[in-house]
């Protein structure tokens, strides 16, 4: 031991050393840059205020038409208070797994609640909803088993499959010849499909009466990611499977705290036997510190509301009417959305970027979606719509669309 201490402290060894060759892909990337110099570098924009319909960001007010905070509870009072409260009560963090010693009262009864408004046996918190579908995806597919995907599926359905070890097929977005396709790729061998209920950048919502009939023909299991359609769809907002009326019909429901419900983390429900597989052979969720109690207790409280004040859906879905009405009278191309996520497709990445900005100096906060998070010809202004957004705002938002489309040559 003396002799590597006297190594470490010699001169040669103190100075800095030649980097690596590994971080010169670091060196090379330049597009941030770029885009930065240009004043056309859309993101990582800090806010100084609450995720709501306005929000100040840059020392300016602006319109919020990026959140994902469809039902405006992030603010709400009281998930503010129960957060304060969980804080009082729990501290800050669990310091250890669920596994170990990082289980709360308070996630069990979040499980029990969130089985019960799902029709389901059992559920399971997660620390983030990218984990849920991490977890549950590598450890339900094994090596010599299947998993189908649609090819516009979230990232973290792609990285679960990744870190699985079994075979990966995929299908055509939205296109049940070509699952049919695949399934019988897979046939012999067990198999689980996996899709987004809602997807997360073009709002279209899948296709699941086809898919569960599918599924049940070949034998094989369904998992539903229903980040975007929880609190959304469905008579009761229980998400795509109620919107369909095939709650019975989903093996696995997977989504996350950080849209309808306010908070951040994640959960998986299913039957019970799926869920205690999963509690002792899912790695994000045993190598992972637990779900905060105050994000665990805001999600409780968010559900409560999601139950009880329907007219918060209501309002929600008339404002995306609205919105989407009024893009389509000035020629945006708003693609096959069914959801209040509304894509206006630019497919051009510069004059993407020059809308983008149009809009922001005009106090619209947009995201603008670029390659590689969707194909350099579905280029695109993706906006959400929130229950607590106003007609005044979404009259300003489509004037200065029509104003940034004009300066950009997107409107006559």
């Amino acid at each position: 031991m003396n002799r590597i201490n006297n190594v470490l402290q010699t001169p040669a060894l103190n100075k800095r050393r030649k980097r690596a060759p590994l971080f010169a892909k670091c060196l090379q990337f330049t597009r941030a840059a770029d885009l930065l110099a240009a004043d056309l570098y859309p993101y990582f924009k800090p806010l100084t205020s609450p995720q709501g319909p306005d929000v100040v960001c840059q020392g300016r007010r602006m319109i919020m038409m990026s959140s994902n905070n469809y039902l405006g509870l992030a603010s709400h009072p009281q998930v503010k208070e129960a957060a304060i409260d969980a804080v009082r009560r729990y501290g800050t963090g669990c310091a250890g797994s669920r596994f170990l010693n990082g289980t709360l009262a308070i996630h069990e009864e979040l499980e029990q609640r969130l089985a019960s408004f799902l029709r389901k046996d059992a559920a399971l918190v997660f620390p983030t909803g990218f984990q849920a579908n991490l977890g549950a995806i590598s450890a339900l597919a094994a090596k010599n088993e299947f998993i189908l995907i649609d090819k516009l599926n979230h990232a973290s359905i792609v990285d679960g499959c990744r870190l699985s070890f079994a075979q990966i097929g995929r299908f055509r977005h939205d296109d049940i010849d070509d699952l049919e396709r695949v399934l019988q790729g897979a046939a012999g061998r067990d198999a689980l499909v996996v899709v987004d209920g809602v997807f997360s950048m073009e709002g279209d919502i899948a296709e699941l009466p086809e898919i569960v009939g599918l599924c049940r023909r070949y034998d094989a299991g369904l998992m539903v990611d229903d980040a975007h359609g929880l609190g959304v769809l469905g008579a009761g907002g229980r998400g795509t499977a109620e919107y369909f009326g095939l709650d019975a019909n989903v093996d696995v429901m997977v989504g996350t705290f950080s849209k309808s419900l306010a908070s951040i983390g994640g959960y998986i429900a299913a039957d019970a036997d799926v869920i205690d597989y999963l509690k002792h052979h899912a790695r994000s969720l045993i190598f992972s510190a637990s779900l905060p109690a105050p994000a665990a207790a805001a999600a409780l409280t968010a559900l409560d509301i999601v139950e009880n004040e329907p007219e918060r859906r209501q309002q929600l879905w008339g404002n995306t009417r609205y919105l989407r009405e009024g893009l389509e009278a000035l020629g945006f191309d708003i693609g096959n959305t069914k959801a209040p996520i509304i894509p206006v497709f630019i497919r051009d990445e510069h004059k993407l970027l020059r809308f983008w900005r149009a809009l922001f100096t005009m106090g619209i906060f947009t995201s603008p979606v670029l390659a590689p998070a969707v194909s350099a010809n579905r280029a695109l202004i993706r906006m959400s719509c929130m229950a607590t957004h106003t007609v005044d705002h979404i009259e300003t938002v489509l004037d200065a669309f029509e104003e940034a489309g004009k300066q950009t040559g997107l409107v006559p």
